[in-house]
């Protein structure tokens, strides 16, 4: 199995360590964000989507501009975008960026998240719009005569788009969601299934899942990991360096008047939290006290160790069935090159050792 590294960019500097400054966009830093993560390795870059942020289809397109290599992953929500038009952007979007787009598809898991852009869907009822919603990109990407639709939440007549993506058969769609209607779209319809950062146990049990509900379809799934991996020369270092973000992260929200965030709504965010019980450590590097500080929004589980112990954890987590880490720091862009420096090729010498010594 090969083994793909995901980064994500921002559009200006900020994590759970630091406060965002400075203007919304900050253009020299999208740009110097990009080229790093095209410089240290990495296949591919997530631009994440918030109701509140600048628009990522945008951000993608200026990052592409500015970079040679690294793909993209483009964070999309359903629901605010008619599919047909979407469909047509994505597959724009695709030729623009040179064949390098990927989509991660988000249907929301968080109702006052959704609500601010006037989705007051429930739970379940915005997973059924997914596997609509997404149906109706593939038609679009793929046929080659207009046809009509007529669904429980789109409704149109003679949908057809005159560009298709460079990739064929279609844009790749990564999507993610823990719950249960969640698993059946990712078998439906999934090039890649992502987790947050769980326990190898964690991982083992949905992996299986997954495939069983591929399965049901005739269809493979791969896998997807993420991880905020926090590097140091000696193991006991990098322990130190854990915690001084922990320090960090709690000042900044104390400050912010937040203090330990509730817990989200969703069930990746209940796994999360899960994962190492009522302490901060599970298995031997995962360390998820900034998940629990932070209520267990977004990809917080850490790894925490030297490079090649951390490398060595990825090498386990690939044997399981994962092919892609996504990672990232809470120094987003300094990491990023360190990351590109030594646990990228680090993971992969590994795996690839692993995969001779097999053959």
């Amino acid at each position: 199995m090969t083994v793909e590294f995901i980064g994500m960019i921002q559009t200006r500097k900020v994590s759970e360590t630091h406060a965002p400054h400075g203007p919304v966009i900050d253009l020299q830093y999208v740009k110097d964000f990009a080229q790093a993560h095209d410089a240290a390795g990495f296949d591919r870059v997530l631009v994440p989507h918030h109701s509140t942020s600048p628009d990522a289809l945008l951000t993608v397109a200026h990052a592409a501009s500015v970079t040679q290599h690294v793909h993209f992953m483009l964070a999309h929500r359903p629901g605010f975008v008619a599919p047909t038009l979407a469909a047509r952007q994505l597959a724009t979007l695709d030729h623009y960026s040179g064949g390098r787009l990927a989509v991660h598809i988000i249907s929301g898991g968080d109702d006052a998240e959704q609500r601010r852009d006037g989705d007051f869907l429930s739970h379940d009822e915005r997973y059924a719009r997914t596997n609509e919603y997404v149906s109706i990109l593939r038609r679009i990407w793929t046929e080659d005569k207009p046809f009509d639709h007529a669904g429980e939440y789109y409704r149109f007549e003679q949908g057809f788009s005159e560009v298709k993506p460079v990739q064929q058969p279609h844009i790749p769609i990564y999507f993610g969601g823990a719950s249960a209607p969640a698993l059946e779209i990712a078998g439906r319809h999934a090039d890649v299934y992502a987790l947050w950062g769980e326990s190898k146990a964690q991982v083992r049990e949905q992996v299986t899942r997954v495939r069983a509900e591929a399965a049901k379809h005739g269809r493979s799934v791969r896998f997807s990991v993420s991880f905020r991996p926090i590097l140091a020369q000696t193991e006991s270092a990098a322990w130190e360096r854990a915690e001084r973000i922990l320090a960090e992260t709690k000042r900044l929200r104390a400050l912010s008047g937040l203090g330990v965030g509730g817990p989200a709504q969703s069930e990746g965010a209940r796994r999360l939290l899960a994962t190492s019980g009522s302490t901060d450590r599970a298995d031997e590097r995962l360390w998820t006290a900034v998940a629990k500080e932070i209520g267990g929004r977004s990809n917080s589980t850490a790894l925490v160790g030297t490079p090649d112990q951390v490398a060595d954890t990825l090498a386990e987590y690939h044997a399981l069935g994962v092919t892609t880490f996504l990672i990232r720091g809470f120094d987003p862009l300094e990491d990023a090159i360190e990351y590109g420096r030594t646990l990228i090729p680090a993971t992969r010498e590994r795996i690839a050792r692993t995969e001779r010594a097999a053959a």
